[in-house]
C-alpha cells in the first residue's frame, strides 16, 4: 500500500493521526480516531486501517498496548498533502510581512528582520541565507583600495540596498585604476550583475585589446577573485535558537548539542542549508530525509527568494519533527514571496 494508492479513508485516518500527534505528542489510539473521524468508523475498523498503515511504514507502535505515531514516511505523506493544496496565507501573515518594505538601505538589517519574523511567528528557529553580491543587479558600484592586497566593493542594488564586501587579491590596484573600472561598469552595465559583467568581459575582451587591455584584465581578475572567495563564504542569519532549547524534550540531547554547535559554526550550517535550495515553492524535509545525523530529529521547511527566475538565497524554519506544518508552510511561502518583492527592482 504505497502512498499513491491509499484509499480515501486510509488517507483521512493517516492525516487525522498525524494532526493529533502533532498537537499532543503521544500515540494516537483507535478509540480517539473513531471518535474524531469526520466519517463514521468503528474502533475495530480504525484498528485494521492503522495496522495496514503500520505494515507499510506510515505508522509505528512504540509499545504493544499503545496507539500509533507517524513515522517520517507518514509525516512526509501528510506534508505532501499540504504542499499540493493551494497555499492561502492567513491574514496576519500578510500583515507581519508588510514591514519588510519599511526596512531601507542595509540588506543585512532586512535579512535579520526576516529571520526574526520567521522565528517569532513559527516559535522555532528562523534562518535566511543571504544573496551573493555577484548575483545582485546593481544601480551603482564603487571600488576602494584599503591596502595593497585588499579592495572594498560597495554596491548599491537596483532596489536601493547597500552591500559591501572586502576582496583579498594578489593583483595590486591603484585607486585611479579602481575608479576607472567602476566608471566603466556603471556606464556600461547598470542594471546587470557582476556575474554578467565577468562573462561579458571574458567573451568580448579582444575588442578592448588596444585601448583597455590592462584595466579590463585587472577588472576580470578582481571579479574572478571575488567570486572564488564568495563561494567559500558561509554567512547565515539565525534567530530563535532559545526556542529550540525550550523544546528539549522533543530532541535527543546529544543531537541537540551537535545542532547548536553547528549554529556556532555558521559557515558549516550555511553550506548544509545551501545544499537544500531548490526551485520548489516550498520544500519540506523531515528527519531522516535530511541525511545529516546531527539534525535527524528535525524538520526543515524552506523556500527560495529572488527575482524573476533567478534564485538569490533561501529562508525557512528549523524545528522538531512535531511542528505545525499547516501553519508553517504558508508562513514560509508568504515570507519568501514578500522578501522577493522587497528586493526586486520594480520598473
Amino acid at each position: 500500500m504505497q502512498a499513491r494508492v491509499l484509499k480515501e479513508k486510509d488517507t483521512q485516518i493517516l492525516n487525522l493521526i498525524v494532526e493529533n500527534y502533532l498537537k499532543i505528542g503521544k500515540p494516537v489510539s483507535s478509540a480517539v480516531i473513531s471518535h474524531r473521524s469526520p466519517v463514521s468508523i468503528s474502533p475495530a475498523t480504525a484498528r485494521n486501517i492503522m495496522k495496514k498503515l503500520e505494515e507499510h511504514g506510515f505508522l509505528s507502535q512504540p509499545h504493544t498496548s499503545a496507539g500509533r505515531v507517524p513515522t517520517d514516511k507518514g509525516l512526509r505523506f501528510y506534508a505532501n498533502s499540504l504542499l499540493e493544496e493551494t497555499i492561502i496565507p492567513e491574514k496576519h501573515i500578510d500583515f507581519i510581512t508588510e514591514g519588510f518594505s519599511n526596512v531601507k538601505g542595509d540588506i543585512n538589517t532586512l535579512l535579520n528582520q526576516v529571520s526574526k519574523t520567521l522565528a517569532e511567528y513559527s516559535d522555532n528557529l528562523g534562518f535566511v541565507l543571504p544573496p551573493r553580491i555577484s548575483r545582485i543587479n546593481f544601480h551603482h558600484v564603487r571600488f576602494i583600495s584599503i591596502s595593497e592586497d585588499k579592495v572594498m566593493i560597495i554596491l548599491l542594488s537596483s532596489s536601493n540596498f547597500v552591500l559591501t564586501e572586502i576582496v583579498q587579491t594578489n593583483t595590486y590596484f591603484t585607486q585611479e585604476e579602481l575608479d576607472k573600472a567602476a566608471h566603466y561598469i556603471n556606464q556600461s552595465f547598470k542594471g546587470k550583475n557582476f556575474l554578467f559583467v565577468r562573462n561579458y568581459l571574458l567573451q568580448e575582451l579582444p575588442r578592448y585589446k588596444i585601448r583597455y587591455e590592462a584595466v579590463i584584465n585587472k577588472l576580470i581578475s578582481l571579479l574572478k577573485t571575488y567570486m572564488s572567495q564568495e563561494e567559500l563564504r558561509g554567512q547565515i542569519f539565525l534567530q530563535g535558537a532559545p526556542k529550540l532549547l525550550e523544546k528539549h524534550e522533543l530532541f535527543d540531547m546529544d543531537k541537540l548539542k551537535a545542532l547548536f554547535q553547528n549554529f556556532e559554526e555558521k559557515s558549516k550550517l550555511a553550506k548544509l542549508l545551501s545544499d537544500f535550495i531548490s526551485l520548489d515553492r516550498v520544500k519540506v524535509l523531515i528527519g531522516s530525509e535530511l541525511n545529516v545525523p546531527d539534525i535527524s530529529d528535525c524538520s526543515l521547511v524552506l523556500s527560495h527568494y529572488g527575482y524573476h527566475s533567478q534564485v538569490l538565497g533561501s529562508l525557512g524554519i528549523i524545528g522538531p519533527k512535531r511542528i505545525q506544518y499547516k501553519k508553517i508552510i504558508p508562513l514560509v511561502d508568504s515570507v519568501a514571496k514578500q522578501l522577493s518583492q522587497t528586493i526586486s527592482y520594480i520598473q
